[in-house]
């Protein structure tokens, strides 16, 4: 028979020098060389056990001892000896004190008149694994409870079927300014900005997808004193109880934010300072120079030969038209509402500067709930740009004939809602460009959504959505 040669430190608690000796032999059939020690009593097994020195892979342990026994002794044992597997070895055939024995941790509940050495071997091998699985799986819970109680980030599991959250650590609580019994009675949404409704249950519904892979995303969450917080968000499957949950870690990058939008706002002022720079110039400049020609072409026309008048007639229109086009160009680098006008004109005049040729059907609309007064130049501006890039998209790429702008008010939000009837083109396969991630930059400058929504064949829907609140609009 070959025997199993490694290294097993096994204890045998047995008063009983008899029954002592026929679990030795049955160890040594088929274990080779094994380091048994042997405690008589309770007394003798604590010694041996609050030595430093000794260390043992498993314990076998009879139920009756002179000085402690059952239930005692059990629960004793379970308190010493929490991380080593135990056999218990008894003449008495209860069914009851087995499963209780079991259920305080104890890895089998074996009756003396029925072992043999192949069954002991076979206990001994199989507690000392499911030992280790079971200390691994111990020490990776110890290590996440770790990380996740210690983590200087807020963290929280909820559940995937009822969204509420069923564990925060401390992070969350302080972060989020609630206790943890409130914290429990919440749901994810309840944490969520009402306008954040569909974003949320999109959300939801990709990270259901994603199963156990990593969702991010990037949202908006309300603390318990009702401050804004913009947070970027990880999560992963996790089962709980047999349950679908998913854990979250939620990092605050509002600050970070706001530090890009104050130096994104100073690029974009200075960007628009330039344009309004540029276009004054053609405006009080070269058109005046253009004009000043014209009149200098009017003296001289009474000294032109009628055989040459016509080139006379055509320099004329030519430097008219000149004068038309920088003067549109002026008012597109610095738009009317910097002056006199006001904002759904300036949106008017950049219309029609697209389409001098006459080649869209445009239908402009401004809803009469929008208070044009209310809304800050600088968020005029911005939404001026946007509209601008994406007519500069309309031309160059959508061959469309139709073109839709409206403006409105939904659910406390300031709508801007671009549409054409052009060939559109499939929204994953477009690449992020400079035009594109302008507008985007431009509408979170105020805390807004930009989206592009189109397919081929069905045209362009370009939507930008704006919180109406009176801080975000008035934003210098």
């Amino acid at each position: 028979m070959i025997k199993d040669k490694k290294p097993y430190n096994i204890l045998v608690i047995e008063d009983n020098p008899g029954d002592y000796l026929l679990v030795e032999e049955f160890i040594t059939e088929h274990i080779y060389q094994p380091n048994i020690s042997n405690a008589h009593n309770f007394k003798d097994t604590v010694e041996l056990l609050t030595n430093t020195q000794n260390s043992f892979d498993v314990v076998l342990m009879d139920l009756t001892l002179p000085d402690k026994s059952g239930e005692e002794l059990v629960a004793e044992m379970a308190y010493f000896l929490p991380n080593c597997p135990i056999l218990i070895l008894t003449g008495y055939a209860d069914i009851d004190f087995s499963i209780q024995s079991i259920a305080l941790g104890f890895s089998d509940y074996l009756l003396k008149d029925e072992l043999n050495a192949a069954m002991l071997y076979k206990s001994i091998i199989y507690a000392i694994e499911r030992k280790k699985t079971t200390q691994l799986v111990e020490d990776s819970e110890k290590r996440y409870s770790n990380l996740f109680h210690l983590s200087p980030q807020p963290m929280w599991l909820y559940d995937c079927e009822t969204l509420q959250f069923i564990q925060v650590n401390k992070s969350a609580l302080n972060h989020y300014g609630y206790t943890e019994e409130e914290f429990l009675a919440l749901k994810i949404t309840d944490i969520r900005t009402p306008e954040d409704a569909e974003k949320i249950k999109l959300a939801l519904e990709k990270s259901q997808r994603a199963g156990e892979v990593l969702y991010t995303g990037t949202f908006n969450h309300l603390k318990k004193n009702g401050e804004l917080i913009n947070v970027e968000v990880y999560s992963t499957g996790i089962t709980v109880n047999e349950r679908p949950c998913r854990s979250v870690i939620a990092i605050d990058v509002t600050e970070r934010n706001e530090h890009e939008h104050r130096i994104t706002k100073a690029i974009i002022k200075t960007q628009e300072e330039e344009r309004y720079e540029i276009g004054g110039e053609l405006h009080d400049n070269v058109c005046q120079i253009l004009a000043t020609s014209l009149i200098s072409l009017g003296m001289m026309k009474k000294y032109i030969d009628p055989n040459t008048e016509q080139w006379f007639n055509n320099t004329k229109e030519y430097i008219n038209m000149a004068s038309d086009e920088i003067r549109n160009l002026s008012h597109r680098l610095a738009p009317a509402f910097f002056e006199d006008s006001n904002f759904e004109l300036a949106i008017e005049i950049l219309l029609n500067s697209f389409n001098v040729a006459h080649q869209y059907e445009i239908e402009l609309h401004f809803d009469n709930s929008i208070d044009q007064a209310g809304l800050s130049l600088d968020l005029q501006l911005n939404l001026y740009r946007i509209v601008q890039e994406q007519l500069r998209n309309i031309l160059k790429y959508a061959k469309a004939n139709k073109i839709t702008l409206v403006f409105f008010a939904e659910n406390n939000l300031l709508v801007l809602k671009l549409t054409d009837n052009g060939v559109g083109f499939i929204t994953d396969k477009i690449k992020s460009g400079i035009g594109l991630a302008n507008m985007k930059r431009r509408a979170e400058l105020f805390s807004g959504q930009f989206s592009i929504k189109s397919s081929p064949g069905n045209g362009c829907e370009m939507t930008v959505r704006i919180p109406m609140d009176t801080k975000k609009l008035h934003r210098s």
